[in-house]
C-alpha cells in the first residue's frame, strides 16, 4: 500500500476513536441528553464529516466535528493544486457562566507540495478568571509536551497568546493554551506521536475544572456578563480563525464549520 494512504488511513482512524470518545466524556455530565449527530457530503470535491451537537443541562452547547476532505485547488495560501485534510474540532459553551469554554483542534493538511500537522486547546473563561484553573490547564499542556522537548511548551504556548487574541479590543481571547501549525520536523513518527498525545491529554486538562465549576450557584447578572464575552468568542471566530476562513474557503459544510459559533451572545 502506498505510504501516503497509509498514513492518511492512520491519521483518519485516530481521529475518528478520539472523537468518539470526547463525546463519551460530555455525555457523562448529560444523564437524559446525547448528541444529535448528522454526516455530510463535500461537495466540490470528495470525503465529508459527521457533525455532533449537543445541547443539554450543564453545556448550553458542545460541538464534537470531524472531517475528511480532499480536493483540487487548496483554497489558502499554503499551496495549490491538489490537497487533502482531515481532523477533529471541538468547542463548548457551557449552561453555568463560571464554566469555561474550551476549544480544542487536531488536523493534518496535504498539498501537492507538503504536509503537516496541526492542533491545540485554548482556555476561555466567560467573564470569570480563576487562577487555579488557569495554572492546571497549562500544567497538563506543558507535561504533554516536555518529553518531546522542553522548548515546546513555551513555543506553542506563545503562538496560543499571538493567535488567539483580538486586535480591535488589544486583549487576548482568554486564558490561552497551546497552538502549532504547519508542523513538521521530518520525522513522521515522531510528530504523530506528539499530536496524538496533545489529543489524548486534552480531557485531562478540562474535565477536572468542569467538576469543580458546573454547580456554582450563579445570578442573572453573572449569566449576563457570560453573554458578553461569548461576543468577542464570536467575533474571533468571525474575523481572524483560520479553521473557519479555510472551511468556508474551501466550500466545506456552513453548519458545522460555524458550529463553534455560541447559541447565545450579548453586546
Amino acid at each position: 500500500m502506498d505510504q501516503k494512504i497509509k498514513r492518511k488511513e492512520l491519521l483518519i482512524s485516530y481521529l475518528k476513536e478520539l472523537r468518539m470518545t470526547l463525546i463519551k466524556a460530555f455525555e457523562a455530565f448529560e444523564p437524559s441528553k446525547r448528541f444529535e449527530i448528522k454526516s455530510w457530503d463535500y461537495e466540490k470535491g470528495r470525503g465529508g464529516g459527521k457533525m455532533s451537537v449537543l445541547r443539554g443541562d450543564v453545556f448550553e452547547k458542545a460541538a464534537v466535528n470531524w472531517s475528511g476532505v480532499s480536493g483540487d485547488n487548496f483554497p489558502m495560501q499554503d499551496g495549490t493544486g491538489p490537497f487533502f485534510a482531515t481532523g477533529v474540532s471541538l468547542i463548548t459553551h457551557m449552561h453555568n457562566p463560571f464554566a469555561p469554554t474550551v476549544h480544542f483542534n487536531l488536523r493534518y493538511i496535504e498539498t501537492a507540495n507538503k504536509s503537516w500537522l496541526a492542533g491545540g486547546y485554548d482556555l476561555t473563561p466567560m467573564g470569570f478568571h480563576f487562577d487555579e484553573d488557569q495554572a492546571h490547564f497549562h500544567h497538563v499542556a506543558k507535561q504533554t509536551l516536555d518529553p518531546f522537548g522542553k522548548e515546546l511548551y513555551p513555543l506553542f504556548s506563545l503562538q496560543a497568546k499571538e493567535y488567539f487574541y483580538l486586535p480591535h479590543r488589544s486583549k487576548e481571547r482568554g486564558d490561552g493554551g497551546i497552538f502549532f501549525d504547519h508542523y513538521n520536523s521530518g520525522d513522521f513518527e515522531k510528530d504523530y506521536a506528539l499530536w496524538t498525545q496533545v489529543g489524548n491529554t486534552f480531557l485531562d486538562a478540562i474535565l477536572p475544572l468542569y467538576k469543580k465549576r458546573i454547580h456554582i450557584p450563579f445570578t442573572q447578572e453573572d449569566k449576563f456578563l457570560q453573554l458578553k464575552s461569548r461576543g468577542h468568542y464570536a467575533e474571533f471566530n468571525l474575523l481572524y480563525d483560520r479553521g473557519t476562513k479555510f472551511g468556508l474557503l474551501s466550500g466545506g459544510n456552513v453548519e458545522a464549520i460555524l458550529c463553534s459559533m455560541p447559541p447565545v451572545s450579548a453586546w
